[in-house]
């Protein structure tokens, strides 16, 4: 976590990492537990395609991805999410607390997320949260394209 947050230092990005006691497995449990929308809670996903491995930050009210739909909409010929082993080696990170910043990894983000002024998303460190504005992953992350 000390890369992540001197990269987000160096590039004065407004951002908070807040620890807490216990893990949060779903989109409801993080905005019960920061008391926020849904939709502020952003997990990170690991894509698998033809074309290698992406990340897909997306707003906890988006619903079920669709590889199907993701195929279509960036030109895949297949799709499918990381196993857990891959996630690991991938990220560096377990299943549930990939970072929201992952500079090396193509990223695709889910438009929905602008609706908020600050998102909620992983650290790669298990049981901490970053609190950051969704310009700022758009900015720090490798973005290839965008869903919603």
């Amino acid at each position: 976590m000390d890369k992540l947050i001197s990269l987000l230092k160096s590039q004065h990005v407004d951002f908070e990492v807040i620890e807490h006691g216990k893990p949060i497995h779903t989109a409801q449990e993080g905005a019960d537990y920061f008391g926020i929308h849904i939709g502020q809670t952003t997990p990170t996903l690991l894509l698998k395609t033809d074309k290698g491995y992406y990340a897909l930050v997306i707003s906890g009210d988006y619903g079920r991805v669709d590889p199907v739909h993701l195929k279509e909409l960036f030109h895949f010929q297949e799709i499918k999410l990381a196993k857990p082993q891959e996630v690991e080696k991938v990220t560096g990170s377990t299943v549930g607390s990939v970072a929201l910043i992952n500079p090396d990894i193509p990223t695709f983000i889910d438009r929905g997320l602008y609706r908020f002024d600050y998102v909620y998303g992983g650290t790669g460190v298990p049981q901490t949260t970053l609190k950051i504005r969704p310009k700022d992953i758009e900015k720090l992350n490798h973005t290839v394209g965008y869903i919603r």
